[in-house]
């Protein structure tokens, strides 16, 4: 089982560790360390994640790393990680689990004239 990100939840990790690094770059140096372990394990255990609280008739998963959640999707051999959230946020329904797209097959936007 592969776990990858989607590009935005990629995004959103990204900023949140860029947040955290300016104010301590130690400690988003253990969150990022701190996070590859938590959610390497989905690789031998996907149904390892709860699922989410809020929404517990949708297909999707959580690994907590506190201060943050990772929502996840199981898709044939990958666990996509589809967004990262705060603790204190609520999150929002999530989009409709088959539009998921994995990295690098996101329609692209029409540029505006």
């Amino acid at each position: 089982m592969k776990v990858q990100f989607t590009p935005s939840a990629r995004t959103q990790f990204l900023a949140a560790i860029t947040y955290i690094y300016r104010d301590s770059p130690p400690a988003a140096i253990a969150l990022r360390l701190k996070t590859g372990k938590s959610l390497s394990r989905l690789r031998k255990f996907p149904r390892s994640g709860r699922i989410l609280p809020e929404f517990p008739d949708l297909p999707f998963r959580e690994v907590i790393v506190p201060p943050y959640r990772f929502f996840y999707i199981i898709k044939e051999d990958t666990v996509w990680i589809v967004a990262v959230w705060y603790s204190a946020q609520l999150p929002n329904e999530p989009n409709d689990p088959e539009n998921i797209q994995p990295a690098g097959t996101q329609r692209r936007a029409k540029s505006g004239a």
